[in-house]
């Protein structure tokens, strides 16, 4: 593989958006990226969204590139990597973005092919904040990785990671903002009902919400002194139940995922 890799989806929904979406608005899109999905319609959001991308006119297309990105859900995997086999180049990098579906295993429903990766997406991505964990096959040599992780980097940080626990970051980062989003955007609505304009509530919630992580996490505080520093708890009465959620709701999510 070289710096100037062709790029080849065979899935163009969500996580290809943020990906792809994300590249171009670090101007890092390469040049060539074909993208192949069975859903006119959301083959068409995707060009809509990122014009310079190519509508493959069939999988074989978009599966004989450089690099090509397996990204599909887990159910899909076994019929989409039979369909890809006999078209991947013998130098190509696969790479899932699938949970669940191991190196081994995908080797496996690739005829024992093993230029192998796996890559857990994080949506911040999009804005080049991302945290998108990464796992590669032995046989992946480091220039290849290296390749990788060079178009990756505009997105955010990759950091390689032991494979076993791709799954836990699935559901703490690549799932994590869903647990959040709909809660910062009510207190976003509710603080310009109080009066402050957008351009007040950005920077303070920006701030919060990054301040109030690295105050848990940078402190040296335990969470319970950190949890204290503020007296007056509007939601203290919801706190248990939301918190029951999360590990009732995590948990199972966690066990689904598991290889």
């Amino acid at each position: 593989m070289t710096q100037n890799q062709s790029l080849g989806f065979i899935g163009g929904g969500r996580v290809t958006r943020i990906l792809l979406d994300g590249l171009q608005r670090q101007n890092a899109l390469p040049e060539k990226v074909m993208v192949c999905d069975c859903d006119n319609e959301v083959a068409g959001a995707l060009k809509s969204r990122v014009p310079a991308v190519e509508l493959a006119p069939d999988l074989p297309t978009a599966a004989a590139q450089d690099l090509v990105f397996l990204a599909v859900h887990p159910p899909m995997m076994p019929t989409v990597a039979e369909a890809v086999r006999p078209h991947l180049k013998p130098d190509v990098v696969v790479v899932s973005l699938a949970p669940k579906f191991t190196l081994s295993r995908l080797s496996e429903l690739l005829g024992g092919f093993s230029r192998l990766v796996r890559l857990i997406p994080n949506a911040p991505s999009l804005v080049g904040a991302g945290y998108n964990p990464v796992a590669f096959a032995p046989d992946l040599s480091e220039p290849d990785r290296a390749v990788l992780l060079n178009l990756l980097q505009p997105l955010g940080e990759c950091p390689e990671v032991d494979e076993a626990k791709l799954e836990a970051y699935a559901v703490l980062m690549a799932m994590g903002p869903t647990y959040l989003w709909y809660q910062l955007q009510t207190l976003r609505e509710l603080a310009g009902q109080f009066g402050l304009s957008d351009a007040e509530i950005t920077p303070a919630l920006k701030r919060m919400v990054c301040g109030s992580a690295r105050t848990l996490l940078d402190s040296g505080l335990s969470p319970a002194e950190v949890m204290d520093l503020i007296p007056i708890k509007p939601l203290a009465d919801l706190e248990s139940v939301v918190t029951e959620a999360y590990r009732q709701k995590l948990t199972a999510l966690y066990e689904k995922l598991k290889p």
